[in-house]
């Protein structure tokens, strides 16, 4: 039975605030928010179940990208079409959009208050700090999935190659990528 313009205009609007509510509840990115999403896409909705939240979650993070657009972009495609999407991808970026806008309006307007000033400069530490706790993550993830030896023969060579060959993130991702294409076996035979 084909859903009434009614239910359409519904589902578009669950999708939205449902998106949004986590979107702007969110505070610090793709972790904290997932939790936010599951509430909305699993429990409150019904638009998946755990296993299916669970799987789209995992594909969502092999690729690119911030963790939240790929879910909403997905979940809503998933209910909703193409408009679904759409829908969705809005009102998951709207807050932050939005805030930031405000917010950096405001920082421009009162840039020559000190104490606007000392706040500016206060906050450039604890982003280095998020910073180098997310890469420590990142290392600590590698050096479990790969071996420490690779990984840190991984990182050593990633840092060469974008910092003293100047070659952009983007291509040594691809060329990562590639390479873990390559069956292990093979690998194996290119180094005897």
């Amino acid at each position: 039975m084909p859903s009434s313009p009614r239910n359409k205009g519904k589902k578009y609007l669950d999708l939205f605030i449902g998106f949004f509510r986590s979107g702007i509840l969110g505070f610090g990115g793709g972790p904290s928010a997932i939790p936010l999403v599951h509430l909305e896409v699993v429990k409150k909705y019904k638009w998946m179940n755990d296993e299916e939240f669970s799987d789209t979650l995992a594909l969502a993070n092999t690729m690119p990208g911030p963790i939240n657009t790929k879910m909403a972009g997905y979940i809503g495609y998933r209910v909703g079409g193409a408009l679904g999407c759409i829908i969705a991808l809005l009102a998951t970026i709207a807050p932050t959009a939005v805030m930031m806008i405000l917010l950096l309006q405001l920082l421009q307007a009162f840039k020559d208050i000190p104490w606007v000033q000392h706040m500016s400069a206060s906050v450039v530490p604890v982003v280095a700090v998020m910073l180098a706790v997310m890469t420590w993550d990142f290392i600590k993830k590698s050096g479990s999935s790969l071996g420490w030896k690779k990984a840190i023969a991984f990182l050593a060579g990633s840092l060469v190659i974008m910092e003293f060959l100047n070659i952009h993130p983007g291509i040594l991702i691809v060329l990562m990528i590639l390479i873990a294409f390559i069956p292990e076996r093979k690998r194996e035979e290119g180094t005897s």
